[in-house]
Parts: C-alpha cells; structure tokens; sequence
C-alpha cells in the first residue's frame, strides 16, 4: 500500500509522542519534529507508511539514545491482559462457536495500538472486548478464515502490539484445535518500534508453547519486505496460508500472492477506505492467493 497524504500528519503525532515519552525537553521535542519534517518531505510515497514509522524511531533513537521508548508501556498492558487471561478462556470455552469468539477478541486486541492511541487506558481495552462480541463481522470471511484454516499445512501468523500478542495466543489455540497437524510460524518485529511486539513479547504471552517465533529482521512497523530478513521471507515462501493482524500488517503485506486474511480494527479512514470497512469497524479481509499464471 502506497502512503497517501492523510498519512503525513500521523507521522508528525508519533515524533512528537515518542519524544514526550523518552523526555521532558522541549528542545529535544522540536529538533525531533523539524528532522521528522525533513524526512517526510523527502519520503518516497509509493513506500507503506510503516517505512516511514521506521525512520522516526531511528531518529528518536539518534536524539535520545533511548531505543525503545514504548517498552514500561508494552509491559503494563502484557501484563493486563494476561492477568484477564482465565476470564478470557472462559468466554472462548463457554461460547457456542470458540473459533469465532476467540476471533473476535484476536480483533479486539488490536486496539492496543499506540501509534493512534497514545493515551489509551485499561478501560478502553475492556470496552473493545465488550464491543467486539456483538459488533458486525464479515459472514463470509470468517468462514472462508475458518475453512482455510482446515486446509493449511503451513501458517504464517504475523503478530502486531505487545498485549494484543495474549488474544493471538488464545485465537492460535482454535486454530490449532481445527487443525492439530498444522505447523505455525508466529513473527515479530526484528526490534523496537511503538509498541509493537518483539520476540520477548510473543515468548512472555506464551506463543512459543504454540508457534514457531521467529522475528521479520526490521523495525518498521510492520513488514516492509525489502528489509525484512531472509528468516522471514522463507517463511512467506513455505507458507500456504498468512494471517497478519493490525494496520501496519495490511499495510505492507496486503499484496502477497500467498492466501491471506487481514484481522483488524479500522481506525483511521484510510485502511478503512483500503479495507473496503469504514473507520472503527471490525475487519476480517481476504485476499484470495494469486497464481502464477494471474501475476
């Protein structure tokens, strides 16, 4: 997905949080800012906006020399929720469809997002969660999800933000419970980027007990694939089937040739307007896989 100019300002809001969380000086805010603006000004618009996202931690990093500025955050919220996690698996197991209801809060979890939400509290998690149980789906992409899945040898199950990894956990194990014999692999960011998960996140939610973890060798948010690491593309390759969750994901890997299904929660109208949803819905989104023949 190329970045459209509804992007830019988004760019300017993460600088400007990222450099409050890692210091209290102004001055340090505004160079932060005026080098944002310079790089955004040179940017190359046909590059997913999680490109750029990359270059402003680099540079948070530069001015700062704090490399992870969202990391006492990640924390809080990976333990929050796996501190919900037994009331959690009651409402998967006590539902009358778990794949479905452990879908629902694989979508949900997809609020954790601080690149929109920098201010975003335990409360508003707890309300995604409530929401997510009535709120409207795509009938015939979660069956098409759930067929999929039956068929699979080989899943890729690309991750999004720390806390949110707990609801992929819960959603991996319905999976593996439609198709015990499939094999997973779960990726990670390669390093810090907003709150996205790292491998110490994934391995802290219990992945590793399900998956495979490897991490995509890049710290854009999201899967840029000319800098992700040769891990991850072979892993695209042996794959017959991709689940990728959140914006950043759609973003970068929405024109795979692979067969894929995009989990998400639309906040802003541009992956809304990409997504064929409208802001604030919950999506699921197929992408059938694409022949060689098609290409």
């Amino acid at each position: 997905m190329k970045t459209y100019p509804e992007c830019i300002p988004c760019f300017i809001r993460q600088t400007l949080d990222a450099a409050r969380l890692v210091s209290d000086d102004q001055s340090l805010h505004e160079s932060a800012l005026l080098r944002a603006c310079a790089l955004v000004s040179k940017m190359d618009t046909r590059q997913p906006p999680p490109a750029m996202a990359g270059e402003i931690q680099a540079l948070i990093l530069e001015l700062s020399g704090v490399a992870d500025p969202y990391g006492e955050a990640k924390s809080r919220f990976n333990r929050f929720i796996l501190q919900r996690l037994p009331h959690l698996e009651g409402m998967i197991s006590g539902s009358p469809d778990p794949f479905e209801t452990a879908l629902r809060l694989a979508i949900a979890g997809n609020i954790i997002d601080f690149g929109i939400h920098i201010g975003l509290s335990e409360s508003d998690v707890e309300a995604a969660i409530e929401h997510s149980m009535h709120a409207a789906l795509d009938r015939t992409a979660v069956h098409g999800l759930r067929r999929a899945v039956q068929r699979a040898e080989n899943l890729l199950y690309v991750g999004d933000n720390a806390g949110e990894v707990v609801f992929d956990r819960l959603f991996i194990e319905q999976i593996k419970a439609l198709n015990p014999d499939l094999e997973i692999v779960f990726v990670t960011r390669g390093g810090p980027i907003l709150n996205d998960i790292t491998r110490e996140d994934a391995i802290e939610a219990g992945i590793d007990s399900l998956a495979r973890v490897i991490d995509n060798g890049d710290n854009s948010a999201g899967c840029v694939l000319e800098r992700c690491g040769w891990d991850f593309h072979r892993a695209l390759e042996g794959s017959d089937l991709l689940i990728a969750k959140g914006q950043g994901n759609f973003e970068t890997l929405n024109e795979t040739t692979l067969e894929a299904f995009f989990l998400l929660k639309a906040k802003c109208p541009v992956i809304a307007r990409e997504a064929g949803g409208r802001q604030g819905d919950l999506l699921v989104v197929h992408r059938p896989a694409v022949l060689a023949a098609d290409c």
